[in-house]
């Protein structure tokens, strides 16, 4: 294993030695091989990891500022309509699903390394052009929209980031690896949700200072720029893998999984994104708690819950496997999506926000379940082939790049949770005809899951 002579000193198997160099491209790299992992490889992916998950959380902070902006601009003189809003809080979502899947291929492009150092100045677009946009009142709803669209730049570095993470740990501590760094990301959302009106109320003495929801992550986000450019690395080894991806395409349990998947990330990232609004149009602006003169929302909450819960999903599915436990995850968002229905019409804040954690929880579980289910499924299915895999592209391959490709599918139910509830409020003035929708979509999912992956027939695949 060495580093690029052109930008520093090469250095054989063992304990590496590095020096601050631009364009650092390490040689030679193989995770598998266990005398290069212990004699200094486990420190070079450890700090890679660190940073790509400092980076991602940022993604994440600004693909979801806009979910509790929104709840702040009627009171900074916005005249916007209630749809309009709902547009703001879920375009960031279509545009981060849309570009995870380029971003995927970015690390194999132009580096690791280089990738983080783009992406996360890619940031400092759309915090200075929030910050810039809420200024001023008079600003289109033209202008708000594109800048809410630029947000979903962060939703982006997720797919790169766990492209770049997986090629610098082993099989055995992979899994680990990855669900640290998507729950390092995931955490992003909470932290936004409750820094934003921290800082555009408490930390303006009780005033309203809308740019700092912007303007507040930006030292963050070239900090964090600064530290990928000085302590990660470029891997060599790292390369597109487009036969994988289209050989995954061709593969109809892709399409299955995607599916899942927007059932469990994609109600954990759109009921995220909603969150706040919905607290605000059933109970007001001022249910939270308080500091200083501000009202502080619960909504970050949500986020924090599902984040916290996605790691203790993989290990569930680890334990008893992962179709069992994403039927447990679907049945639990039913259950709790028809008794929040049912208690709306009682007007009771504890109980709302309750079954609302209960909810994201079990969305949680579920993200981390299902995506263990991915390498599983595709592994499976190459064993059943028999000598038909061998021929055509490896049962890691395909996995690897549906990791990527179903994770970029899966966000999009980021777009659609808060537009279902949209149209649910303009045809019924209520949110009660999309919680129908969202019961009725959780239990089809869980038949899917049991019907393709828990049934015991000749062509399911039972006990995945």
């Amino acid at each position: 294993m060495n580093v690029d002579a052109t930008t520093e000193p090469a250095y054989a198997t063992g304990a590496p030695t590095r020096t601050p160099a631009r364009g650092r491209w390490i040689h030679g790299w193989d995770a598998e091989d266990v005398q290069q992992w212990e004699g200094g490889g486990r420190t070079i992916a450890q700090r890679n990891l660190r940073w790509s998950i400092g980076c991602e959380f940022l993604g994440f902070v600004v693909w979801q500022l806009w979910s509790i902006v929104v709840v702040y601009l009627p009171a900074a003189g916005f005249h916007f309509s209630s749809s309009e809003l709902f547009w703001l809080i879920s375009v960031p979502s279509l545009v981060g699903a849309t570009l995870r899947i380029p971003y995927t291929f970015m690390v194999a492009r132009f580096g690791g390394r280089n990738w983080t150092v783009v992406s996360a100045l890619l940031l400092l677009a759309p915090t200075t052009g929030l910050a810039v946009c809420v200024a001023n009142p008079g600003t289109p709803f033209g202008a708000m929209l594109a800048v809410a669209a630029l947000a979903g730049l962060g939703g982006g570095n997720f797919a790169s980031s766990m492209a770049n993470i997986t090629y610098f740990f082993p099989a055995r501590e992979k899994g680990w690896a990855l669900g640290l760094n998507a729950a390092g990301g995931n955490l992003g959302a909470a932290v936004a949700q409750l820094m934003v009106p921290v800082a555009v109320t408490a930390f303006a003495a009780g005033t309203l200072k809308l740019p700092l929801a912007g303007l507040l992550w930006v030292p963050l986000i070239l900090g964090a720029a600064w530290g990928a450019w000085k302590y990660m690395d470029n891997l060599s080894s790292a390369k597109s893998d487009i036969a994988g991806s289209l050989a995954c395409l061709r593969e109809p349990h892709l399409w299955i999984l995607a599916l899942l998947y927007v059932g469990t990330f994609g109600s954990f990232i759109g009921f995220s994104a909603v969150f706040p609004k919905l607290i605000v149009d059933t109970f007001g602006p001022h249910v939270g708690f308080s500091l200083g003169a501000a009202t502080i929302s619960l909504a970050f909450l949500g986020a924090l819950v599902g984040s916290l819960a996605r790691p203790w999903g993989g290990r569930l599915a680890d334990r008893w496997g992962g179709a069992r436990v994403t039927v447990a995850c679907f049945a639990v968002l039913a259950l709790t999506a028809l008794t929040q229905m049912l208690t709306l019409p009682l007007g009771s804040f504890p109980l709302f926000i309750g079954l609302f954690l209960v909810l994201f929880a079990a969305a949680g579980a579920g993200n981390g379940s299902t995506y263990r289910m991915i390498p599983v499924v595709f592994a499976v299915r190459a064993r059943n082939q028999g000598a038909a895999s061998q021929r055509a592209v490896s049962s890691a391959r395909r996995a690897s790049a549906a990791l990527g490709l179903i994770s970029a599918l899966g966000a999009y139910g980021g777009f659609l949770v808060p537009q279902v509830l949209n149209a649910s409020r303009l045809a019924s003035g209520s949110y009660a005809g999309a919680f129908i929708g969202f019961v009725a979509a959780y239990l089809l999912l869980m038949g899917l899951t049991w019907f393709v992956y828990l049934r015991r027939s000749p062509t399911s695949l039972a006990g995945i």
